[in-house]
């Protein structure tokens, strides 16, 4: 398979496995609020639908869009879809166990499936690992899914369109910045061989179009 030709990528990123942060396990149990400028809710559906400069909570979870569609299942699972203002991306950033690390993605749609407890970013998305203030991992492609309860990200490509304007990039390839996890530890020092850094682990196949 020649690289220049891969459209999509499935990876595992073996985040904080040095610190063993793992996402915010109490974040799945707390209640979701949220801030907007109007509210239309229909109880019999237990559908509710928050329009402009909207602001959910959700523990640490914080999720920021132009509007913002939540439901409830008959168990008390909580299901929301935030879009963002045309030409602008939703936000979405998460506190990690075990110190000061954080997640923080955006997309044009993000969606958030309290039973499967993931985070779907879609069109334009990134997905970023901060150590404090520090960025230490960076992931951008057409579609990402955080899985909170295995920390396992799926990054796919944007496939190829027609009518694609040739002087600008095509934005086909998935593309990632993973910094040493004993790097920020260590703070430049040159790590030590009984302590290797974790980067990749697959979580699957390494799939493509042909050429």
């Amino acid at each position: 398979m020649k690289p220049a030709f891969v459209s999509s990528l499935l990876i595992a990123l073996a985040l904080g496995l040095t610190s063993q942060a793992w996402a915010e396990r109490a974040d799945r149990s707390k209640p979701m609020n949220i801030e907007s400028d109007n509210l239309r809710h229909d109880d019999l559906k237990q559908v509710s639908v928050f329009t402009g400069r909207v602001v959910m909570t959700k523990g640490t979870i914080i999720i920021r869009g132009a509007r913002l569609d939540v439901r409830q299942d008959a168990e008390g699972y909580q299901y929301g879809v935030v879009t963002a203002e045309p030409g602008l991306r939703a936000f979405f950033r998460q506190k990690r166990d075990g110190g000061e690390e954080y997640i923080e993605g955006e997309g044009e749609t993000i969606e958030y499936d309290g039973r499967a407890d993931n985070v779907k970013f879609i069109k334009r998305a990134e997905l970023r690992r901060y150590q404090g203030t520090t960025l230490n991992d960076q992931v951008t492609g057409d579609v990402i899914v955080y899985d909170n309860i295995t920390d396992v990200f799926t990054v796919d490509g944007a496939r190829q369109t027609r009518n694609v304007n040739t002087g600008t990039p095509s934005g086909s390839r998935v593309r990632a910045m993973l910094s040493p996890r004993n790097a920020a530890a260590q703070d430049g020092a040159r790590p030590e061989a009984a302590s290797p850094a974790p980067s990749l682990r697959p979580s699957g196949a390494l799939s493509g179009e042909k050429p």
